[in-house]
């Protein structure tokens, strides 16, 4: 799975995507909002350290997602 944050411009929110192996986008949430239904994609029990590594990503680039 990889994640990437997207910043936004004006009144439009920073996004996280979190895609699959394929590149294929399987979530797409704001930045600034409490992660809610990450059992959905495995992350479940891993709120915290999710939330500790988008606010250390950089905008735009594209990483491997290791939790």
């Amino acid at each position: 799975m990889y994640i990437i944050k997207v910043k936004g411009k004006a009144k439009i929110p920073d996004y996280i995507q979190l895609r699959d192996d394929h590149f294929v986008l399987i979530a797409y949430f704001r930045a600034d909002r409490p992660l809610k239904n990450l059992d959905r994609y495995g992350l479940d029990g891993k709120e915290e350290a999710l939330a500790a590594l988008i606010e250390s990503l950089s905008f735009g680039k594209l990483q491997k997602l290791e939790l």
